[in-house]
């Protein structure tokens, strides 16, 4: 088997294919799906979000820390 080589799966956006419209900022459960164990916004290649929705996940993510919602950072 030759180095290197390995298979890589395309990753889909979860909002598009369950037809979401808008992220509700509201929802701390479901956005903490979308953060580290630090409390960092996972990125786009790794989750697997289309731009659109990586851009509206941040901001709703933004919006429930400035009300509480969320932590900024995680305790250790």
């Amino acid at each position: 088997m030759e180095k290197g080589k390995f298979f890589h799966r395309r990753k889909i956006c979860r909002f598009c294919t369950e037809k979401i419209e808008h992220i509700d900022f509201k929802d701390g459960q479901a956005l903490r799906n979308f953060l580290t164990d630090r409390g960092k916004i996972i990125p786009r290649r790794i989750s697997g979000n289309c731009a659109g929705h990586q851009r509206e996940l941040a901001t709703a993510i933004k919006r429930a820390r400035g009300i509480a919602l969320l932590p900024f950072v995680e305790e250790r």
